[in-house]
């Protein structure tokens, strides 16, 4: 018998077990992701399987099917994005909230670019897709608002929605595609377009109070 405070020997096996079937779920998905940065179709369970080094049951003891590992994959690639996309100095001048998000974007674009464009290239086959797609440019939108508050501050409604559409579309997956491949541009060279584009895009940076 457990003595007072001691762990309970059950728990401690159901812990373990969903803790092993938790970092079984994450190999499955980093898995999924590694394959869809070699090739733009979806893979099959028998080559998710292969990639992770489990077996085709493993997959779906924790999923349902593929379209549930599809959503699911995307929902952990966006989680990864966005933790690697740490927010960095709102409060600095132009110029340096200017680079500071280009940076952080690019990376984002360049790590990420393969997955969105499966993602996208598959919303019709999987309609939740359009969610996730809805939902990430929402995400890229909130951060613009973010670092380009001061000069948003200074349009009307209709302006500022406007110039929020170009800006998305401007910092878009695909743009920085085109930029780095179409183009051969460089990680520098493509970042340097979207700060020096950004800028002339954006309304002057209204004056802080003398002492702010």
């Amino acid at each position: 018998m457990s003595g007072p405070g001691s762990a309970d020997p059950k728990v401690e096996r159901l812990d373990g077990r969903r803790q092993r079937s938790e970092r079984t779920r994450q190999v499955i998905m980093d898995s999924y992701i590694a394959l869809l940065r070699e090739s733009p179709e979806i893979p099959t369970a028998a080559q998710i399987a292969g990639r992770a080094g489990l077996s085709t049951r493993s997959i779906f003891e924790r999923f349902d099917d593929l379209q549930s590992l599809s959503l699911a994959t995307v929902d952990h690639a966006f989680t990864l994005g966005e933790a690697e996309a740490v927010v960095r100095n709102v409060d600095g001048d132009r110029a340096i909230r200017l680079r500071s998000h280009v940076e952080t974007r690019a990376t984002t674009c360049e790590r990420w670019l393969p997955l969105w464009r499966v993602v996208v290239a598959n919303q019709g086959k999987l309609g939740d897709l359009k969610d996730r797609i809805r939902f990430i440019r929402l995400a890229v939108v909130k951060r613009l608002e973010l670092m380009y508050r001061p000069e948003l501050s200074t349009l009307g409604d209709s302006e500022r929605r406007d110039l929020l559409i170009a800006l998305e579309a401007l910092i878009d997956f695909e743009s920085w595609g085109r930029m780095r491949e179409d183009h051969g541009l460089t990680v520098e060279e493509a970042s340097g377009v979207w700060v020096r584009m950004i800028d002339r895009m954006l309304p002057p940076t209204p004056l802080r109070p003398h002492g702010a």
